[in-house]
């Protein structure tokens, strides 16, 4: 006979765990928040499904999630599926198949969970909620700025007031290197040093970009020494392209919200390979880990897009706490309008199915912060 343990029934793959009560009602909460405030600038609500087809579901900007995308068989078509890893190209295949003839530009919005293959140092769950906005069919600094814009408020609904937007350009340095012919080792090497951050290597590596890519490198922080860089540099062809949408799109921004915090990162390529333009990365005060990412890329075979996805896991643990609804405990055989009305007032009613010995016990054994008394919700273990 072996004396093995049997398996714990409550161990989960990495990366993946249960959310209890009250967090699960405190993450639902928040994300219908984020979900009215894009309601409320016309973002329609759709639903694409947890499963596509490989081949769709990997189109276009999918591509870019291919490596983070769990695969399976579909028993029926013997075709292979994906389980999305980022909702942005169900949402792009949406809108060029059963919205393609919707007016432009089109307005989305959708919540829900994505399953990715692995997680990243600092967010290792591979299970991520996702609540986002895309605006399909138009292109211009002020489409780029509406997202920011309704993110911003998304946010403060859910008591985030002081949040940074980085701005960045991930196709400035790929034209960049293209422009100066530069490839293989000596490419990889200077976007590596790029990607680190190290000016050192740049100056090693960058050729005649050097001076240029070590100024814009050294700029990265507040938009207007960012954007002072980059019109100093007068860049050329597709990067001078680049660098006025940045401005064009700060400006926008500011607009529409003066106090805003945006920073610019000239040489930042990080992220989803699909984005083509300006590109947006959401950021609480002293924390490193992103609330929300997005920004512009095709949506089908040349439609211009933007948008921006908020991840409410994140933000809830930045976020002021939100309260769940307070318990009331009901004792057995309470009028039923009472009750009802105590949930028109926001309370949870927990009523008892059998009358017990100590209504206050039991209140308290169920986690109940109230207590039903002469028809009114009253605190446990308050006087009177």
């Amino acid at each position: 006979m072996s004396d093995a343990l049997p398996p714990n029934p409550a161990l989960l793959p990495a990366g993946l765990r249960d959310l209890l009560p009250p967090d699960a009602e405190t993450e639902a909460s928040a994300v219908e928040a984020l979900m009215t405030v894009f309601a409320a600038h016309g973002y329609q609500r759709v639903k694409p499904p947890l499963l596509e087809f490989e081949d769709s579901l990997l189109a276009g900007s999918g591509v870019a999630v291919a490596d983070q995308t769990f695969r399976l068989m579909d028993p029926d078509s013997h075709r292979m599926m994906g389980l999305r890893a980022d909702t942005t190209p169900q949402v792009g295949r949406i809108a060029t198949t059963r919205l393609g003839a919707a007016p432009r530009p089109l307005r989305l919005s959708y919540a829900g969970q994505c399953l990715r293959v692995r997680g990243y140092q600092l967010a290792p769950d591979r299970q991520v909620a996702q609540a986002g906005v895309e605006l399909i069919g138009h292109d211009s600094p002020q489409a780029d700025a509406e997202t920011v814009l309704v993110a911003a408020e998304a946010l403060a609904a859910v008591g985030l007031t002081r949040v940074s937007f980085d701005l960045t350009l991930p196709m400035l340095v790929p034209s960049l290197l293209d422009d100066a012919g530069l490839a293989g080792a000596d490419r990889a090497a200077l976007s590596k040093a790029l990607d680190r951050k190290d000016a050192a290597a740049v100056t090693r590596h960058g050729g005649r970009l050097a001076p240029v890519l070590t100024d814009l490198l050294l700029a990265a922080g507040p938009a207007d020494r960012a954007l002072a860089a980059l019109a100093d540099a007068k860049l050329a062809n597709l990067a001078g392209t680049l660098a006025e949408r940045a401005a064009d799109t700060v400006a926008a921004i500011r607009a529409g919200a003066p106090t805003l915090r945006l920073t610019v990162d000239p040489v930042e390529f990080r992220g989803f390979r699909y984005e083509t333009g300006v590109s947006v990365t959401v950021y609480a005060p002293g924390r490193h880990e992103e609330l929300g990412r997005g920004g512009r890329y095709v949506c089908g075979d040349a439609e211009p897009a933007t948008g921006l996805t908020l991840y409410p896991d994140a933000i809830l643990r930045v976020a002021p706490s939100r309260q769940a609804r307070p318990r009331v405990f009901v004792p057995f055989g309470a009028d039923r309008q009472v009750m009802a009305a105590l949930r028109t007032d926001g309370f949870a009613t927990v009523a008892s199915l059998a009358p017990v010995a100590d209504d206050t016990a039991e209140a308290t054994r169920l986690g109940c912060s109230h207590i039903l008394r002469a028809g009114t919700a009253a605190l446990l273990h308050s006087k009177g």
